[in-house]
């Protein structure tokens, strides 16, 4: 199978609304190049390695690449998603460059070349997330370990938003729980929740690629028996009640998804949400309080946010 790669060179203040566009036409995922991100002080708690090279990103600006599979459409789709990022400008957003490229890439190159970057990662004090490829000791025996291939699912297991979430499951998860994770990706929290003691996890996920990543991450960490991963669009569908939901999705989504979460997670049972960026902080928080839950702890780690609520 052949993807075109989208590339758009732009500016940090039409991150969101860009990233917003490439979803909304089919893109389940989106990489961003900031260069800000070459001259961050980052935390070095857990032993991560951090190596970005320079020629990787931009001089100025910010560039947006998301993937999209070759069709008869495709196209139309370049030229409607180039018309959408002109029409921001309507908007008073500042759009830079907008230059936009594409490239073609073939499925076995883009599923295996980022593999060499990808090594044993300690992301907190119980967890150590590897990739199948590679082999690893435990240090102690305590230390879980999560087997992963991400392939498609664009979920290595090490980004701010995924980490907190791991932590925040190692908060709130007790043994027999049952574990809902919305927007599963590559698997990784629905696999750390049932390490944890959950004795029944349901793993959603809209996109078929990542339901198929996630369901195959499952079996590798041999954890089938206690982990149903299903196609879903969130909580649609779902009728038990869950201790514990997970979202680690977009923050416009969550602020869509906390009634239904309100319905699905027990009484002082927990919703846990990252993929937050600070600027939508306050208004995801508003968003989980008037559902009915109280915000016990608020993790933050560079530029994103992640909630513990209690449902009351």
């Amino acid at each position: 199978m052949k993807w075109t790669e989208i590339s758009i060179h732009t500016t940090n203040e039409a991150v969101e609304p860009i990233s917003n566009l490439l979803h909304e036409n089919g893109a389940s995922g989106v990489v961003i190049e900031d260069p800000a991100e070459l001259f961050k002080e980052r935390e070095d708690v857990f032993g991560e390695i951090y190596e970005l090279n320079p020629a990787d990103y931009p001089d100025e600006g910010v560039v947006i690449k998301a993937y999209l599979p070759v069709n008869s459409f495709i196209v139309d789709t370049i030229d409607a998603i180039k018309q959408e990022i002109t029409d921001l400008a309507n908007f008073n957003i500042d759009i830079g460059n907008n230059r936009v490229t594409t490239a073609e890439v073939n499925e076995e190159d883009w599923a295996t070349a980022w593999k060499k970057y990808y090594n044993p990662v300690k992301i907190s004090e119980t967890f150590t997330i590897v990739p199948t490829w590679e082999e690893y000791v435990p240090s102690t025996k305590e230390e879980l370990i999560i087997e992963l291939d991400p392939g498609m699912a664009f979920g290595t297991g090490t980004h701010p938003t995924t980490v907190m979430c791991i932590q925040a499951l190692e908060r709130t998860v007790k043994k027999d729980d049952f574990v809902v994770d919305v927007g599963t990706g590559s698997g990784v929290l629905s696999i750390a929740a049932a390490l944890l003691g959950a004795s029944n996890v349901t793993a959603l996920d809209l996109d078929e690629v990542a339901v198929k990543s996630a369901q195959e991450n499952v079996e590798l960490n041999r954890l089938a028996e206690r982990i149903t991963v299903k196609k879903s669009d969130l909580l649609h569908g779902l009728d038990e009640q869950a201790d514990v939901v997970v979202a680690n999705i977009l923050a416009e989504v969550i602020m869509k998804l906390t009634k239904d979460a309100a319905k699905t997670v027990k009484k002082n049972g927990y919703f846990i949400t990252s993929g937050i960026i600070q600027q939508k902080k306050l208004e995801v928080r508003e968003a989980i309080v008037v559902a009915g839950f109280e915000v016990e702890e608020t993790l933050v780690m560079e530029d994103w946010v992640a909630f513990i609520a209690r449902r009351k």
